[in-house]
């Protein structure tokens, strides 16, 4: 039983595996823009029993640039986090980015300058003290996965953490016109998202589009 709904937890996994990147995806073009001074750090998740990385960047402000998640920490993975992060619509080019230690960090952003990817005045600076704005976000998505315990192959766990992330942002306020406590909100919000606008055709849309919202929600408590 999971909020009212009688489900196998297998049939909530393979829910979350197949409609937590398609929010992810749909979402990206409802956020309010971020701006330009970037926080970039990465985080530890356990999968297979091995160490994998989560890049995470935020703004000043908190809200979530973007994400990535690679087996490997270094300055190839770096460079694909930040061509990802450059691309995604609704972030204007970075004037700042600060990092911690990692050493990847100032020469892929110069790689990316030399590129004209990034703008040449754009800056990177080392400052741990400023950067405790995306170490803090880590604990929303670090205090999912931890309740998960664990996950067994790459790929789950990579559509997993995109249901976490996304769901992260929407609670955190980033949608344009959706309030950051407004939860019923964010679930109609979702429902919307994926075409359930009214309630006769919430009915009858297929079983596992029906409970889509409500499952990725259940799995990612306030």
């Amino acid at each position: 039983m999971e909020r009212g709904l009688l489900a196998d937890h297998t049939t909530i996994w393979r829910w979350v595996q197949r409609y937590a990147p398609e929010l992810n995806k749909r979402c990206r073009r409802e956020l309010n823009p971020t701006n330009r001074s970037w926080r970039v750090d990465e985080t530890y998740i356990r999968q297979g029993g091995n160490w994998r990385y989560l890049y995470r960047a935020v703004d000043s402000t908190g809200a979530t640039v973007d994400f990535w998640f690679s087996a490997e920490r270094d300055a190839a993975a770096a460079k694909q986090f930040f061509q990802k992060a450059l691309q995604a619509p609704g972030h204007p080019r970075p004037r700042v980015i600060t990092v911690d230690g990692n050493p990847s960090y100032p020469n892929v952003i110069a790689a990316l300058k030399q590129e004209r990817k990034l703008g040449r005045r754009c800056r990177c600076r080392t400052c741990p003290y400023l950067n405790n704005v995306v170490e803090q976000d880590h604990r929303g998505i670090k205090r999912r996965v931890n309740a998960s315990q664990g996950f067994r192959s790459f790929d789950g766990a990579w559509r997993t953490i995109q249901g976490y992330e996304v769901l992260h942002m929407i609670r955190k306020g980033q949608v344009r016109w959706l309030a950051k406590g407004d939860v019923l909100g964010q679930i109609q919000f979702i429902r919307e998202t994926f075409g359930l606008k009214r309630k006769y055709r919430y009915r009858r849309a297929s079983r596992s589009a029906q409970f889509a919202g409500r499952i990725i929600f259940a799995t990612h408590p306030a």
